[in-house]
């Protein structure tokens, strides 16, 4: 039976993941660190930011307090906020298939974005209400590939419809292999969303082109083999 569904958000809600390199890029470029497009998609994507400045300062030498680290950080949600702001971000039928799964499972999201960014985008569409609970970065104590949002993700959930919930029960849709790493560990179904990467890339129990082909049936399926 298909219980719950837990939803990434960017690269499967929202199509921010552009948004997100260039914020990075221009607050890299502030200390005069050069930010590939394509390291940012294979090295960087599935951490959420402080893991990517932690990460990029790692791979370029550079000691970094932990109060350089959080100043970067918000100087990134900055930019991010204001390159939103031109239209919206969602991928063409995501707002249909969460009003879809909605009506008929509890949803949840679990990201590696920051909780004000997500509920700015969520609030703006007028989707906060489809949600049931949201695990955004610093929500647990490891972020993806670690199962930890996942986790807190069901146990919000459950908390919310008053009874508990078997990972088994639930489905994931991700769009990153750190993110169908994290799902996986946590005992979820998976399906991937070829928004971002290769269908070649995400080991999932199912892959799909778009969000809007989002199908409950096939989903229920996927819980009950």
């Amino acid at each position: 039976m298909l219980r719950a569904i837990v939803f990434d958000f960017d690269g499967v809600i929202a199509n921010s993941e552009p948004l997100h390199y260039r914020a990075f890029r221009e607050v890299f470029g502030e200390s005069g660190i050069t930010f590939p497009e394509k390291a940012y998609y294979d090295r960087y994507l599935g951490y959420d930011d402080g893991a990517v400045f932690k990460a990029v300062a790692a791979d370029q030498g550079l000691s970094w307090t932990a109060g350089r680290i959080a100043g970067l950080v918000r100087s990134k949600a900055i930019a991010i906020e204001r390159l939103e702001q031109k239209a919206s971000i969602l991928f063409p039928g995501a707002a249909a298939a969460i009003r879809r799964a909605a009506a008929l499972v509890p949803l949840a999201i679990a990201s590696g974005a920051l909780g004000a960014e997500i509920r700015r985008v969520l609030d703006r569409e007028g989707l906060t209400p489809c949600f049931k609970a949201i695990v955004a970065a610093d929500d647990t104590p490891a972020g993806k590939p670690a199962a930890d949002p996942y986790i807190r993700a069901l146990a919000l959930l459950a908390e919310a419809v008053g009874a508990p919930l078997l990972p088994a029960e639930c489905v994931a849709v991700e769009d990153s292999p750190w993110g169908l790493a994290s799902a996986k560990a946590a005992g979820l179904h998976t399906v991937a969303v070829a928004h971002t990467y290769d269908r070649a890339r995400l080991d999932a129990d199912l892959v799909i082109s778009s969000v809007g082909e989002l199908d409950l049936v096939t989903l229920a399926q996927l819980c009950a083999a």
